[in-house]
């Protein structure tokens, strides 16, 4: 018996139990290295294979076949593979699946076919997430295939859990900076703003591109969203970080600080001045998506000041070309729920309005409750990992070796003594 048919009879044999499943994979991670130079092993070999029942060994072989060359075909097959697997036995080789599916989005990457690996990327998440709260290596591929398929409500399905438990740091980045686009174009610009400020403010010791790429869209996310900038980040970025972004974004803190001044005018010289900077990073819609932004803000101001104005009042104090468009504007921002306003056509005046929600009706209730309970759950998750670290032996060796450097004496925790070093 060859070692093909040999590894195929194991492989029908002891994909039943938990039990054998154990046994198989010390098979297989000892017949690889035979299976890659064995001319029997073909892609009709696979036909003698359930993916469903005899997931283990199906992935080992199919990882050897894929090892070179991708072609179309193996590339549907991987597909077909991942959407059939059983999630149970391809966890036992975590590692090999995740490199089997990195390499089918790099050849689905290279066909120029991104819609190919949406739906089984996001199978191959679910299937190798052990917890919802923990980062995979998958996530980030995942959510850059539905970025670069425009499948942005696919990709936002991804962002639905919170995530507490991170392996590599560069997942995480990657994960929250396509994250953060996905929800730039579904127009969600406050989860937008959350994630991006998760790169931005994460502990760096070296600024890379992530970053810098995540703080530039930061900036324009934040005044679209809050309608105003601030050049100090915030106290939880590292010193890395504000020393070196301010270096690396200038064009776009230049942005950033014209917004504040509220002058259309200068803002757009800014965008014209520095727009193939804007168009090199292809962040130059998004920029014209802020100065939009600050015809609305202008607006919002005025609602702050006055009960009634003339649409060519509007007009004039927000810098807009006439009338018909300060109508435009104002329709729109009523129509988004910005503003609260009726327009009277015969004379041309709107009549700004208090917000009529009441903050007592079941929809705004159940909103609430949904807020409060997200809130208590992440403050269970933040007390559990808490609790965790503090018992962590590396965790208080550290401290200890750091009490002797400082000496900080009385006023510092003692190292409970069950955990002395």
């Amino acid at each position: 018996m060859s070692t093909v048919e040999a590894v195929i009879t194991s492989i029908q044999g002891l994909s039943a139990s938990s039990g054998d499943l154990y046994a198989l994979h010390d098979l297989l991670k000892g017949a690889v290295d035979s299976l890659r130079t064995d001319s029997e092993l073909q892609l009709s070999t696979l036909d003698q294979l359930d993916p469903s029942k005899h997931s283990l060994g199906y992935l080992y072989l199919l990882d050897v076949l894929t090892y070179g060359p991708v072609s179309k075909e193996k590339v549907l097959l991987i597909a077909r593979f991942i959407n059939a697997c059983d999630a149970v036995q391809i966890r036992l080789a975590s590692e090999k699946f995740v490199s089997l599916c990195k390499r089918f989005k790099d050849k689905v990457l290279e066909l120029r076919d991104p819609l190919l690996g949406v739906a089984p990327l996001l199978a191959a998440v679910h299937k190798v997430q052990v917890s919802t709260k923990r980062l995979t290596a998958l996530h980030p591929d995942c959510l850059q295939l539905c970025l670069l398929a425009k499948c942005y409500k696919a990709g936002f399905s991804v962002l639905s859990d919170d995530i507490l438990e991170v392996d590599q740091p560069r997942e995480f980045y990657l994960y929250c900076y396509y994250g953060g686009m996905i929800c730039i174009g579904l127009k969600r610009f406050q989860k937008a703003l959350e994630l991006l400020y998760n790169v931005v403010t994460a502990p760096m010791h070296i600024v890379n591109a992530i970053a810098l790429e995540a703080y530039k869209k930061y900036i324009l996310v934040t005044l679209i969203h809050s309608g105003q900038f601030s050049i100090s980040l915030p106290k939880c970025a590292s010193t890395t970080a504000k020393s070196s972004f301010k270096t690396w974004c200038t064009p776009y803190i230049e942005v950033g600080m014209r917004y504040n001044d509220g002058k259309i005018s200068e803002l757009e010289a800014v965008v014209v001045a520095n727009s193939s900077d804007f168009e090199k990073d292809n962040n130059l819609g998004l920029v014209k998506q802020a100065v939009a932004s600050l015809y609305k803000r202008n607006i919002l101001r005025l609602t702050q000041k006055y009960l009634t104005l003339s649409l060519q009042d509007i007009a004039n104090m927000v810098q807009l070309a006439n009338a018909k468009e300060a109508e435009m504007r104002v329709l729109q921002m009523i129509q988004d729920g910005q503003i609260h306003a009726l327009i009277n056509q015969k004379d041309g005046m709107v009549r700004f309005l208090e917000d009529p929600e009441q903050y007592k009706t079941s929809e705004m209730i159940e909103i609430m409750d949904s807020v409060i309970q997200r809130t208590i759950g992440l403050s269970k998750n933040l007390i559990a990992m808490d609790e965790s670290l503090s018992c962590d032996p590396l965790y208080l060796g550290k401290v200890g070796r750091e009490r002797q450097r400082y000496d900080f004496g009385e006023d510092f925790d003692t190292v409970p003594q069950k955990f002395s070093m």
